[in-house]
């Protein structure tokens, strides 16, 4: 007996597939925006902030939408892209990468931003008063100690990620193998009738991923937080 046919099993990998990929970008960029929040100020921070945020508060329809004007074939941005690098966004599971990075980019800032605003400025003063360059104080002093928001904001960013669906299916469509995702998949399986049990296993295993993603977050934010205490 089969645990999942060649069509979940196919929807299941090309999930975590376009969550890892998101969260290899997420991880650098999500850092970033968070320094530049919690450590400058500048004329239109306020601005960035929302716009950083939009996502969380705006339709995923109206996310994707706006993806597809802005980064498709056809969009401002993205016939720019295929004109002089050849790259592809719509229709593509790269394209339901870039979705899941724009909806899961508010969970990977906020979690990082919150975690260096606890960091105490008092160590990277000192450091700084005894020659360290500001780029070994972010990596030796400011960046072990956000650990933990990063892992927290990786785990929340992963688990957005495989549940993303509306900005995904209004961007790249419901592709079978190459944009269907769990979502996608599940949307396919309710649509059907008699194929409930299909949609069950996949609910379950979002559920299981999800929840899994959830507690390694957890256990990983208290270890990490138990070593810095340590070692403070």
């Amino acid at each position: 007996m089969e645990i999942l046919t060649e069509y979940e099993y196919q929807a299941v990998i090309l999930s975590l597939k376009v969550a890892f990929y998101a969260i290899v970008w997420l991880i650098p960029l999500g850092v970033g925006l968070a320094w530049l929040l919690a450590r400058k100020e500048f004329y239109g921070k306020s601005f960035i902030d929302s716009l950083i945020h939009l996502p969380l508060v705006l339709p995923p329809v109206v996310v994707g939408y706006l993806l597809l004007i802005s980064m498709g074939r056809q969009g401002f941005l993205g016939e720019w892209l295929y004109q002089y690098f050849g790259v592809v966004f719509s229709f593509s599971w790269k394209g339901a990468v870039l979705a899941c990075i724009v909806v899961a980019l508010p969970l990977m800032v906020r979690s990082i931003r919150l975690s260096l605003e606890s960091v105490d400025t008092k160590l990277e003063q000192a450091a700084a008063t005894l020659g360290a360059s500001p780029i070994k104080i972010f990596f030796t002093i400011t960046l072990p100690l956000t650990v933990p928001g990063i892992i927290t904001g990786t785990m929340l960013a992963f688990a957005r990620s495989l549940g993303e669906f509306g900005a995904t299916i209004s961007f790249v469509s419901n592709i079978p193998g190459e944009t269907q995702t769990i979502p996608l998949a599940m949307y396919n399986f309710i649509e059907t009738p008699g194929s409930e049990a299909e949609a069950m296993r996949l609910c379950i295993i979002s559920i299981v991923i999800a929840l899994a993603s959830l507690i390694a977050s957890e256990q990983l934010s208290r270890v990490t937080a138990r070593r810095l205490g340590g070692a403070k």
